[in-house]
């Protein structure tokens, strides 16, 4: 960092409308992408998924919690397939998974005005979810899909870890583990309920508040080859 060029501010100031020219190009080109996103089509959901949560036996319908809009974090907890080589443990989702979480717990009283229910979904059974979320202090819905095939269906849980590739992030590829990280995007209209978009590893970048800030800093991320796997943990296990 100490090598890193130092100038006066008028030149300092010339760099930086330079850089400003080029964020500008890029927020409109993630406006029309965002456009185009909501013009996708959408794929009606005709299969009868229940989950368990707070409220008991709960269907798709009951998650939107009344409004139009509901996304769905995929967490990755799974404890019959805990172990040495899951970032989930028999008692705690994935530790990544837990980060992007707390970005979220935030937010979700705004969400609820703009006509959306932000809902996490995982296989774990609902006492092991009831008691993390205790543990971290959120307040989003967080629901079992255990006994569902709401995690299979939407390409974010595996029947066989040992699979040489799984269908994930909408290609064949290798992963080795049973629960995979995503975003899922549904929409209540008519008495009928849509999925309209789903999102998996780099796609969720744009949705962890964190991450933003670190990419102004002069480190940026700087995470390595390892990515958030290297030096996240959960919240209240940081040392120091």
């Amino acid at each position: 960092m100490a090598t890193h060029k130092v100038v006066k501010h008028e030149e300092w100031l010339t760099a930086r409308k330079k850089h400003l020219t080029k964020e500008k190009e890029f927020t409109r080109m993630r406006d029309q992408l965002s456009r185009e996103r909501r013009e996708l089509p959408w794929e009606l959901v005709d299969k009868q998924y229940t989950f368990q949560g707070e409220r008991g036996t709960q269907t798709l319908s009951d998650v939107f919690e009344g409004r139009g809009q509901l996304v769905v974090y995929h967490a990755m907890f799974n404890p019959d397939t805990a172990g040495p080589h899951t970032p989930w443990t028999a008692d705690a989702p994935c530790f990544v998974c837990s980060f992007w979480m707390d970005n979220f717990n935030g937010i979700t009283v705004h969400l609820n005005h703009r006509d959306i229910t932000m809902a996490a979904v995982s296989r774990a059974p609902y006492p092991k979810l009831a008691a993390y979320k205790k543990r971290m202090g959120w307040g989003f819905p967080w629901l079992s899909s255990l006994g569902s095939d709401f995690n299979v269906d939407h390409r974010v849980s595996f029947t066989d870890e040992k699979a040489e590739k799984v269908d994930y992030n909408y290609r064949l590829r290798p992963w080795g583990l049973t629960e995979a990280p995503g975003i899922s995007v549904f929409l209540k209209d008519g008495g009928q309920i849509y999925h309209t978009y789903s999102t998996y590893e780099r796609g969720l970048d744009m949705l962890n508040v964190a991450y933003h800030y670190m990419d102004l800093v002069p480190k940026g991320r700087d995470e390595g080859d390892s990515g958030a796997t290297g030096w996240v943990r959960r919240r209240d296990e940081y040392q120091g």
